[in-house]
């Protein structure tokens, strides 16, 4: 049995500033690499609709929003990727699809416009590198809101690292009202959903890939790539496993230098990535439970159970080489960046359904220029920015070079500024987001110009 009171401290015993330092058309399509392009069209049929979710064991299924996908398995190439979207919901919606860079044909509101009830829509999605991506569900108003789920996309390398299982581990968060509805994020003190009686403060629930608890079979000596997505609506999440080395490869979609886990858990914003190595080099008949810590406690979601069978191999593997960063840039220019102040708060943000591209736009630049945007958090809780259309590097706090990993989404403290760098390779009008990660907590927009 876990001893979920020891296992807190012990997940947490690195500290919540260090953790969120950490995180932290056509011719859109052209500048895909070559061999990617060629490639036939990739197809996929996103449906918005009502489905159920099982909350609790003993208790009837919860109602919530979800993108039903054709194909279900939603493994691709790099390329092109044809999308038709229909909306079977009752309020418009739109679709965030994190960590896919340079796809302006298919960013929200910019370029495609919340689609209304009933209506449909076909784009195309230009996949320029392997990861692990998320396709975010975005309903627009709160009438008669329903919490809505995420999909995870895996675009697969041409030359993968060795690995005997590669599972995907979508994590998410739930609240429930008195009467057993799901309570959706974002709204205010005495402003949830009609005839919901409180905003979600309860305790939550978690689910794995829409289930309570999920256990993972492997075989001794085995490795295993697990794609670890914090699917939470607000919570900055550690996710532990214990009793193995965890060897994180990419971060955000994007390819890091090789590193271990400190204490074997890895920290993801809401809505970040991981992709992780685990070597199964325990007893046959062991398991490793795996652990989710909210600031708060921690709760077991699953485990790895190492089968009785016979070892897939004698010795363990050797490292896996870091994954081939594919239109990343090795450098940037620091010293002649463009360098703008990005405060995470104030009247220029507005929420999603009163955003319009007649606004003025926090920044504009022109391709292929370095810019460095300073973070700066001024609100009472920790606030998480994601940038859209690009990745960027973490800068060190004397400006002088950066963290060995790229990423798209970073959790700010409270009176803290963080810096970030990234080179504006793609064309066209982006978002930016800043959320803060209480429950109530509004999600807030502006856009930014490359041309």
């Amino acid at each position: 049995m876990v001893r979920i009171g020891l296992m807190a401290k012990r997940i947490y015993r690195f500290d919540r500033r260090e953790v969120l330092a950490g995180l932290g058309a056509t011719a859109a399509l052209s500048g895909l690499p070559a061999f990617a392009a060629a490639d036939a069209p990739q197809r996929l049929a996103l449906q918005a609709a009502e489905t159920a979710i099982k909350l609790h064991p003993n208790q009837p299924d919860v109602a919530v929003w979800s993108l039903r996908a054709t194909p279900p398995a939603l493994r691709f190439k790099p390329g092109v990727l044809d999308v038709a979207f229909q909306n079977d919901l009752p309020v418009p919606a739109t679709l965030d699809w994190r960590g896919i860079d340079g796809a302006a044909a298919a960013e929200p509101f910019t370029a495609q416009p919340p689609l209304a009830p009933g209506a449909k829509a076909a784009f195309a999605v230009a996949l320029r590198r392997p990861g692990t991506f998320l396709c975010e569900l975005r309903p627009i108003g709160d009438a008669g809101r329903r919490p809505s789920r995420p999909l995870a996309l895996v675009v697969e390398e041409s030359a993968p690292p060795t690995v005997d299982q590669d599972e995907v581990l979508l994590i998410e968060d739930w609240r429930l009202d008195a009467d057993g509805t799901a309570v959706t994020a974002g709204a205010g003190p005495g402003q949830a959903n009609p005839g919901q009686a409180n905003s979600g403060q309860g305790k939550p629930a978690y689910t794995v890939n829409g289930r309570l608890s999920t256990d993972i079979s492997v075989r001794g000596q085995q490795r295993l790539r697990l794609r670890l997505i914090n699917g939470c609506q607000r919570a900055a999440v550690a996710v532990k496993i214990e009793g193995v080395e965890v060897r994180v490869m990419a971060l955000d979609s994007a390819p890091a230098e090789p590193f271990s886990a400190r204490n074997s858990a890895v920290v993801l914003a809401p809505g970040g990535r991981a992709d992780v190595l685990i070597d199964a080099i325990v007893q046959p008949g062991a398991t490793s439970p795996i652990l989710l810590h909210d600031g708060k406690e921690a709760h077991p979601i699953g485990r790895l159970v190492t089968s009785t069978e016979p070892l897939v191999r004698q010795s363990p593997l050797p490292p896996a080489p870091a994954l081939q960063a594919t239109g990343l840039p090795a450098q940037l220019d620091l010293k002649n960046a463009m360098r703008i102040d990005v405060p995470l708060t104030g009247p220029d943000w507005t929420p999603p359904q009163s955003f319009a591209v007649t606004a003025a736009p926090a920044f504009q630049a022109k391709a292929g220029r370095t810019l460095v945007l300073a973070l700066a958090n001024r609100a009472a809780t920790n606030t998480v920015f994601h940038l859209h259309g690009h990745h960027f590097r973490l800068l060190d706090r004397l400006d002088d070079g950066w963290k060995p990993f790229w990423l798209d989404t970073l959790a700010v403290e409270p009176g803290q500024t963080q810096r970030v760098a990234f080179s504006a390779d793609y064309t066209g009008r982006w978002l930016l987001e800043s959320v803060g990660t209480d429950w109530t907590s509004p999600r807030l927009v502006r856009w930014y110009g490359v041309n």
